[in-house]
């Protein structure tokens, strides 16, 4: 948060080496509901990745949803493996801040989870957030299954309209099946939850998503 590094995309022959291992001890339970932060998850639910930049009040916003079973925080989208936050936030690494979201989609779709992450920030600035700015802020989309990519092009055409009709640029969210997701350090889980008057630099366009027209 508060870091400002380059908004050039790193590539693969000159990211940071990274390391084998993981690097981080990933706390048992949820700090605000107590549920799991690891799978396996419960039968039929469902996970997706999404950036929003700052990681921290991006994951208090679906934490607080009905049929959302746990979140937590991590980094996706880049090359080195097992990352540090100072390695993220040099630049070096080429992944984003993202939050793992698990739901019950019996209980919530991934539309209306979607609508939340396109509703919730501006995905339209590229390499930055507000003033977060830096490749480890962009929007991204990171899908596990086929559905959850077809629902993610969708509403991205869907909300890009909305957008385009409320005078803002084209949408730069960044939408692919999930990679590697390595899970961010133990203070950032569910950091908002133990510090409520943390920082947040979450803030959304005041555009909302249609919800229900996509088949």
């Amino acid at each position: 948060m508060w870091f400002q590094k380059s908004v050039q995309m790193v590539d693969e022959s000159t990211a940071l080496p990274g390391r084998t291992d993981a690097v981080m001890t990933v706390p048992d339970q949820h700090y605000v509901n107590g549920q799991p932060l690891t799978g396996p998850w419960p039968e039929g639910s469902e996970v997706i990745y999404v950036g929003m930049g700052c990681f921290w009040g991006a994951e208090r916003m679906f934490w607080q949803i009905p049929g959302v079973f746990t979140t937590f925080v991590g980094y996706a989208g880049g090359f080195t493996p097992n990352p540090t936050y100072e390695e993220v936030c040099s630049g070096q690494t080429g992944h984003t801040e993202i939050v793992g979201v698990v739901y019950d989609p019996t209980v919530i779709s991934s539309e209306q989870i979607l609508a939340v992450f396109w509703e919730g920030h501006d995905p339209t600035q590229g390499m930055r957030q507000g003033n977060d700015v830096g490749t480890q802020y962009r929007s991204a989309i990171y899908t596990t299954t086929d559905a959850q990519f077809d629902v993610a092009i969708a509403t991205r055409e869907l909300f890009q309209t909305r957008l385009s009709a409320a005078g803002f640029a084209e949408i730069t969210t960044e939408i692919t099946p999930a990679g590697a997701l390595y899970y961010a350090e133990p203070y950032h889980q569910q950091y908002l939850g133990k510090n409520p008057n943390g920082y947040c630099g979450i803030g959304g366009t005041g555009v909302t998503c249609p919800v229900g027209l996509v088949s």
